[in-house]
């Protein structure tokens, strides 16, 4: 596979939580009886058979399992959605089979399960390094508690990745920079970076609209970005795309099949995929309750609740949208290819002229640093 090669991916879904966190407006569930691990084992690789009869014969270059809390899911459910996923694709030599987990669901010996399953890269929801930010994130972990569980997973898994969220209420730049300062030190190859965003349904959202919240200003936000980007940079971690950093060559490979528009099966519940049938690029999603996800799965094979063909402007601004995101930009021959149009060459001539992207050598399009700052109003210029 080229350096720039979409790859193919599976995404699953695990949408139990222990606890919902204020900001979070993933599709997520907490359930006061624990699911039953073989009932969804079973359901998880029915589906999982259903789509591979969709579209066989393709080379699995990632796996991501996503959530919810994927760290609650137990060992052997994992195994048997790892076994079916093989038994059903071949997967690359060098695939990359990612599981995100939060600290305070961290066992050494559920790690060990993990690993013996096949996954080889852990994502951890680590969020914040000061036990202050944590409690108001609502986050089941204290720093003690993270620190233990990145330690546990360098000494487990090839791969270690973890969150954090900046922006917070009442943060500064220097408190900001400490932090990242710390998390450096217990790095091994990738951080991925969000900024605190207020997402509508969220408690998050209740409290902003009520005065009882407030977030950074937008200089604050504009100045907390750059920050996170210069010194993550002189770390040996830039960023590839807006929110992740990596050293070079640790990047996540299951997350470039997005951002490079690639293919990918979406399972579980609220789970969306890229398929390319034979009329061309279906969006797929499954449905969003786990009960009734789980009794459509037992019912008819699979969970599904959506499958759009896609016209070729809607496959174009989504390779927009993506493409943009990362550092390496996007191909404008394939994006031709893709949506069957040219980009607009007096809108990409008047971006050029203010330094918000570039156009190199070997025809890709990428946004200058000045233009990750604004990217979504480059996209929307250039969509429209």
């Amino acid at each position: 596979m080229s350096a720039t090669e979409p790859g193919f991916g599976i995404y699953l879904h695990w949408p139990f939580c222990a606890a919902k966190c204020p900001y979070c407006d993933f599709n997520s569930h907490v359930r006061h009886d624990p699911p039953d691990q073989a009932r969804w084992a079973r359901a998880l690789t029915a589906a999982i058979a259903h789509d591979a009869a969709l579209v066989p014969g393709r080379t699995v270059t990632s796996v991501f399992l996503g959530g919810g809390t994927p760290s609650l899911m137990a060992p052997a459910t994992v195994g048997a959605v790892i076994d079916a996923i093989a038994g059903h694709w071949r997967l690359a030599s060098d695939v990359e089979i990612t599981l995100e987990a939060n600290p305070s669901s961290v066992e050494a010996e559920r790690f060990r399960g993990y690993r013996a399953a096949g996954v080889n890269r852990v994502s951890l929801g680590v969020q914040a390094l000061n036990d202050a930010d944590l409690k108001s994130l609502g986050r089941l972990h204290n720093v003690e508690e993270a620190l233990k569980a990145i330690g546990l997973a360098r000494e487990t898994f090839p791969r270690l990745s973890f969150d954090l969220i900046y922006a917070r209420p009442k943060q500064t730049v220097e408190a900001w920079t400490a932090e990242l300062r710390r998390a450096l030190d217990f790095a091994a190859d990738h951080l991925s970076v969000y900024q605190l965003t207020i997402e509508e349904g969220t408690r998050f959202a209740d409290l902003h609209r009520l005065g009882k919240l407030v977030t950074p200003d937008e200089d604050t936000a504009a100045d907390l970005y750059e920050a996170t980007r210069g010194l993550l940079e002189a770390a040996g971690m830039p960023a590839y795309e807006v929110s992740n950093h990596a050293v070079p060559g640790a990047e996540c490979r299951h997350n470039l099949v997005y951002w490079r528009y690639g293919e990918y099966v979406g399972i579980g519940p609220g789970a969306h995929g890229r398929l390319v049938l034979g009329d061309g690029r279906h969006a797929t999603a499954d449905e969003k309750v786990p009960e009734r996800w789980l009794q459509r799965v037992e019912t008819q094979g699979h969970g599904r609740t959506v499958d759009d063909l896609l016209t070729l402007d809607e496959q174009g601004d989504e390779y927009l949208l993506m493409g943009l995101r990362l550092a390496e930009g996007l191909d404008l021959a394939r994006f031709e290819t893709i949506s069957g149009r040219a980009l607009d060459p007096s809108r990409l001539a008047d971006l050029t002229g203010h330094g918000l992207v570039e156009i190199t050598p070997d025809g890709r399009l990428r946004a200058t640093p000045a233009g990750f700052a604004i990217l979504d109003a480059i996209v929307a210029d250039l969509a429209a």
